[in-house]
């Protein structure tokens, strides 16, 4: 998944895209194995950051998608096709967002305000 653009925060805490947590913590937040966030980095869902010491550190952004893939897999979805839809999806709701940025205010706004 490509990274986000966002602003950086002013403690790296309350970046949503600082890599804070490690494979076994970051699995354990989603109820999953170490071995499901490997697969679904394989599968190029996403892409955690590395330590210093080469370990995976993952965002709680990157938690958020690896949860709804997770979600998607215990349904019965086959990972890859999970990765899809969420990559799917994330894209989606980034266009929605744009679309109505490009829009500006809506009529109804525009009607209050006059």
């Amino acid at each position: 998944m490509p990274p986000r653009t966002h602003q950086q925060a002013a403690d790296p805490f309350d970046d949503d895209d600082y890599p804070a947590y490690t494979m076994g913590r970051a699995a354990e937040m989603i109820g999953a194995t170490p071995a499901f966030l490997r697969a679904i980095g394989d599968a190029r869902l996403i892409t955690p950051l590395r330590s210093q010491g080469g370990h995976r550190r993952y965002s709680r952004y990157q938690l958020r998608i690896a949860a709804r893939a997770r979600e998607l897999v215990d349904a019965g979805t086959p990972v890859d096709a999970a990765c899809r839809i969420v990559i799917l999806e994330d894209q989606l709701e980034e266009a929605l967002r744009l679309n109505e940025q490009l829009r500006g205010p809506s009529r109804v706004d525009a009607e209050a305000d006059a």
